[in-house]
């Protein structure tokens, strides 16, 4: 039996005041003011020449140049990734000679300025004019022009992925180190092989520490490909547009027009970012609080809620045993 009590007719709810933040709205005005200001100078000042930037902003060898600049940083990347992972695996190894080939490639590309690497790519075909098959010390069985092989766009590719390998190597040798050693212990008492731990519960698990700095990377890399000239190659947005400008004297649109053109790039990798981030950061991301009864949406998913819809786990219970 319960008793409730009749509520007390002299209560009076408390109605609780925000502190006032006068810092917030000073500095909101002050922020305002200055917005306004660059505004009006942006929009006033005779130098910019707005109407140069409209007219270039979709010209045919601009869109090239984007192209171009998409193309590189998509395929150098595809090669730092796969060289940083090799490179990652190798330092990993419990071969002393894999370990030290790895730290000697890493030493050597990240000691070494991206620019003079370019450059260095860009007469590897004078350093070594012609690659030869054959027997040691002996007559040559196949031999290659390097100059018939690698142009100016495969050795921009090759220099900036190269490059790009020795850091994310790093990156993703501290992703895998993230995981706890038990996972693998526990795999290799189930009988799965190295490769199928790796592939199947390291990396995964080692993801949502590698893809946010693995994004920055990447958007680095779209703005690095802008050094290609030392390769050199010369159809990449900042060459395109520099070419523009030196033919029409204008310098200064035509920065305006390919720094344009490089924030709207960065701006589509950055939210791609933020949803493999969200994607591979399911269940352990405590910045969205899980919604009642178990967490419905994506972002408000518990951590239990992000292993049952995993469907690893049996849905009806175990049977009952009698003694």
């Amino acid at each position: 039996m319960t008793t409730t009590h009749a509520p007390d007719e002299g209560f009076t709810p408390i109605r609780a005041k925000a502190a006032p933040r006068p810092g917030t709205w000073i500095s909101a005005v002050i922020v305002a003011a200055l917005a306004l200001g660059l505004i009006w100078f942006l929009v006033t000042n005779p130098v910019l020449e707005w109407g140069t930037v409209t007219t270039y902003l979709l010209d045919v060898k601009v869109v090239q140049g984007v192209g171009w600049t998409l193309l590189l940083t998509v395929l150098s990347m595809i090669l730092g990734t796969v060289v940083a992972l090799t490179a990652a695996i190798m330092r990993r190894s419990e071969n002393p000679v894999l370990r030290g080939v790895s730290w000697a490639y890493i030493f050597v590309f990240r000691g070494i300025p991206v620019y003079t690497q370019l450059v260095f790519w860009g007469l590897f075909t004078v350093i070594v004019p012609k690659i030869v098959i054959g027997v040691p010390f002996g007559p040559e069985l196949l031999s290659f022009s390097t100059r018939d092989l690698l142009t100016a766009f495969w050795a921009a590719v090759i220099g900036l992925g190269l490059n790009e390998g020795a850091y994310l190597a790093e990156i993703i040798r501290s992703g895998l180190n993230s995981v706890d050693r038990g996972q693998t212990e526990a795999s290799k008492a189930l009988g799965m092989s190295n490769g199928t731990i790796l592939r199947r519960i390291i990396v995964p698990q080692a993801m949502r520490v590698i893809v946010p700095p693995l994004g920055n990377e990447t958007i680095g890399m779209l703005k690095t490909t802008s050094l290609v000239l030392a390769v050199p190659f010369t159809l990449d947005l900042t060459f395109a547009t520099n070419g523009i400008a030196n033919k029409l004297f204008t310098p200064i649109p035509l920065l305006i027009v390919a720094a344009l053109w490089y924030l709207a790039i960065t701006s589509v990798l950055m939210v791609g970012q933020h949803y493999l981030e969200r994607y591979f950061g399911r269940g352990f991301d405590a910045r969205t609080p899980a919604r009642a009864g178990g967490g419905g949406g994506r972002g408000g998913r518990s951590r239990q809620a992000a292993v049952n819809s995993a469907g690893t786990t049996p849905q009806d219970p175990l049977p009952e045993v009698e003694l």
